[in-house]
């Protein structure tokens, strides 16, 4: 058996020719944060597992891709994944700058490369219909470039 260490290496994970990293998330922000972690103001989930390892060595691997995977709502449809800035007290797992690739039941998101506006209109898209005028709102309202 290989140790966590030598697992989780992102070194070495990179070292994979169009290695995929697939992981969860919780929530996901106009930005590209997310939070895998905690919800609902620090609410605690999950553990980090090796998501930050995983993704960053998809990332660094040639033709690799992080991927990160949610259902749109929460709360038997209540509340949208997708929002514009992640609750106080909600861990942020993998920073705006890493992030790659949201999946939804919606559809995908393409986050890499893009402003910040850019990503947020990526994510409203894949959001739960029910929430995307809401989203759209907020986008209009922040001052976002």
């Amino acid at each position: 058996l290989y140790s966590p260490e030598y697992l989780l290496d992102p070194w070495l994970i990179a070292k994979n020719h169009a290695q995929i990293g697939m992981n969860n998330g919780l929530s996901v922000d106009f930005s590209g944060q997310i939070a895998s972690e905690s919800v609902l103001g620090g609410r605690m989930i999950n553990g980090i597992g090796g998501q930050p390892e995983t993704h960053i060595g998809a990332l660094y691997s040639k033709g690799g891709r992080a991927i990160t995977l949610l259902y749109s709502t929460a709360l038997d449809g209540a509340v949208s994944r997708i929002v514009p800035k992640l609750e106080s007290g909600e861990l942020v797992t993998m920073p705006h700058f890493w992030a790659d690739t949201v999946v939804t039941e919606y559809g995908v998101a393409d986050l890499l490369g893009k402003n910040h506006r850019e990503r947020a209109e990526a994510l409203i898209a894949i959001a739960h219909p029910h929430f995307r005028h809401e989203l759209r709102r907020s986008l209009s309202d922040a001052v976002i470039s």
